[in-house]
């Protein structure tokens, strides 16, 4: 910065040619020179900040329309894709949305729920599967989201949940969800 103000101070004293012969003699004052370095820097400074405030907002304004409501339908349209990076992305993102009710049913209404369900039973590995199955904990603690996750078919899905020998995470998720949906109001008829 002081080398900007330093450039920017000779730039001014050599376009007015008389005022660099009056600072040879010895009126010239070293503080003269060190305000005025100090005062551009201060301009520049404000500039920049203002400057990076501007920018700041303009990239604001542009991210914001993506939170929310439309991010977790990105979310779930993350978990219809082919790849299982993606799915586990989706439902990594549906896990940290699901932190209350209202969210929860949010999730179940636009899809997600049935949509994990489909993601569980698809799942080829283990760390897709243990994706689906702390994204379906994460819902099932809403009694609606629970009911609607009955609806969709998870508590057949998640009995048919093959056993992981390495990541004991995914037993862990799958025996709460299933202490989840041992409530009579879940039985499955025969």
């Amino acid at each position: 910065m002081r080398t900007l103000a330093s450039q920017l101070t000779t730039y001014v004293c050599r376009r007015r040619a008389g005022n660099v012969q009056s600072r040879n003699f010895s009126s010239y004052n070293g503080k003269d020179d060190l305000a005025l370095e100090q005062d551009a820097e201060r301009k520049i400074g404000w500039l920049l900040k203002l400057l990076f405030a501007g920018t700041a907002a303009a990239v604001g304004y542009q991210f914001f329309p993506y939170m929310g409501d439309n991010l977790m339908q990105q979310s779930v349209s993350l978990l219809k894709v082919k790849d299982p990076l993606f799915k586990r992305m989706g439902a990594s993102r549906l896990t940290r949305f699901a932190i209350d009710d209202e969210r929860r049913m949010k999730i179940v209404e636009i899809g997600g729920a049935q949509e994990l369900v489909n993601m569980l039973g698809a799942a080829k590995d283990d760390r897709t599967r243990k994706e689906a199955l702390k994204a379906l904990a994460a819902l099932s603690h809403s009694d609606e989201a629970a009911g609607a996750l009955h609806h969709a078919g998870a508590i057949s899905v998640i009995k048919s949940t093959p056993d992981s020998l390495n990541d004991a995470e995914v037993e862990k998720y799958k025996s709460s969800l299933l202490k989840r949906f041992q409530d009579p109001r879940y039985d499955i008829p025969s």
